[in-house]
């Protein structure tokens, strides 16, 4: 359900609510020193301290979290482009009549790999490009296995086969990486901290004037950390993508206009 939020709409909500709690909590104090002039809330400071402490304990975890998955998908993009590319020029150690049916292959695989980045967050694009990659990798690999079974081809079946297994993990374990995200009760947890932590810092505060700068800035701090979370762990939107790792991708088409000549 978070996933499908906007992270900009969930960081100004929690940056509402931090203030909005942190207000509650001062008035909280305000009415309970107002119907007991000598309360004085004693245990209230360890309280505040291990709440901050676990909010700055779980930010880090979620941090650490989310970077660790932005870090794995942008090293698998770039392991897939070696591997597509690997695959590529192996195919070259065939005759130009094979040779040929495996260059078209490949351009259309890797034209539906880019189409697989380009769906964005679309789910049904992804799925659709998704599909059409495995359709092509599977045309290539039926193709590569029957050659393998003629004389003459076992060298060349030795180095290609390996090369498009590879290919294909690639794309499989890439999808399944896309869809690790953050657990969504952990991000919950998060949000529900940041609530309570500022709620006990209002509840706390000796002062009776509320310091409006002081408020804003743990609040956005706090909003903008948790923003930079969210988006890491979702690379299909935000300003963190894995945009220039996908250029190796991209960057293979180039071989087929370096090499258009050679097809004719």
């Amino acid at each position: 359900m978070l996933y499908n939020i906007p992270a900009p709409l969930l960081v100004g909500i929690l940056f509402i609510g931090i203030i909005l709690f942190y207000l509650i909590g001062m008035r909280a104090m305000q009415y309970k020193k107002k119907k007991d002039p000598l309360y004085a809330p004693d245990g209230v400071g360890p309280l505040e301290g291990a709440v901050l402490g676990l909010l700055s304990l779980l930010l880090a975890f979620t941090f650490n979290q989310s970077a660790s998955n932005y870090d794995a998908r942008r090293d698998l993009v770039v392991e897939e482009a070696n591997d597509i590319g690997t695959a590529l020029f192996r195919a070259a150690l065939y005759p130009d009549s094979l040779k040929r049916a495996f260059r078209n292959d490949f351009k259309d695989y890797i034209m539906a790999r880019i189409a697989y980045y380009d769906a964005g967050p679309d789910e049904d694009k992804i799925h659709a490009t998704l599909q059409e990659a495995n359709d092509i990798s599977m045309r290539i690999w039926q193709r590569a296995s029957y050659i393998s079974r003629l004389p003459g081809n076992a060298t060349r079946s030795m180095q290609m086969l390996p090369a498009i297994n590879n290919m294909i993990d690639a794309m499989s374990r890439r999808e399944e990486l896309r869809k690790k995200h953050v657990p969504e009760s952990i991000l919950w947890l998060l949000f529900l901290l940041c609530i309570t932590g500022s709620f006990i810092v209002g509840y706390a505060s000796k002062s009776r004037k509320i310091d409006y700068v002081i408020l804003c800035t743990y609040s956005l701090m706090t909003v903008m950390t948790i923003y930079f979370i969210l988006d890491l762990d979702r690379p299909r939107r935000g300003i963190i993508t894995t945009s220039s790792a996908h250029e190796n991708i991209h960057s293979l088409l180039n071989y087929f206009q370096d090499n258009a000549g050679t097809t004719k």
